[in-house]
């Protein structure tokens, strides 16, 4: 069933314009008129394209909840990179190399992305297919495949979607 556009208010799209302008210099870091010019104009038509896709919701809860989840990841990224530091500096070099069948429940796509960008950002972990809601992943030895059969990562995930609607 196709949804029709909803209506937006110019108000909005002046301040995303204008939010895209700033972030145009900011990149850019050029001040000719020419090259202001051109990104004020390209503002305004990214905001205006962006504005007409009927899926559009500014979702400022569900960022708050990704933004709050980084702290947890970035700890977790540190305790991995710690213990595969140790794995590595170990004369023995004791890995066990693995590639694990990870099934997660989520059923949101984006939810699924975060999951598998998680693991992989993680070291030792890698994610190497994702099929549906089936998450293929090579770790380094025992220890983070443990991790990962524990689902923590995947529950954290869980209450960051909790409220949105499944597309899987």
């Amino acid at each position: 069933m196709a949804t029709r556009p909803r209506p937006i208010s110019s108000r909005f799209l002046f301040l995303k314009a204008m939010a895209l302008f700033v972030f145009w210099i900011l990149l850019s870091a050029s001040f000719e008129w020419v090259h202001l010019g051109l990104g004020l104009i390209f503002s305004f038509a990214v905001a205006w394209i962006n504005s007409g896709h009927s899926l559009f919701v500014p979702k400022f809860r569900l960022w708050l909840k990704i933004v709050l989840y980084l702290p947890w990841l970035f700890y977790k990224i540190i305790e991995s990179s710690l213990h595969l530091s140790k794995l590595i500096l170990h004369p023995a070099l004791p890995i066990s190399p693995q590639l694990i069948s990870v099934d997660s429940k989520l059923r949101h796509h984006a939810a699924i992305v975060l999951l598998g960008n998680s693991i992989t950002l993680t070291p030792g972990t890698i994610t190497a297919e994702i099929d549906r809601n089936i998450l293929t992943v090579h770790a380094m030895d025992n220890a983070l495949s443990e991790d990962l059969a524990s689902k923590q990562i995947e529950a954290k995930i869980a209450d960051i979607f909790k409220d949105e609607e499944p597309d899987l």
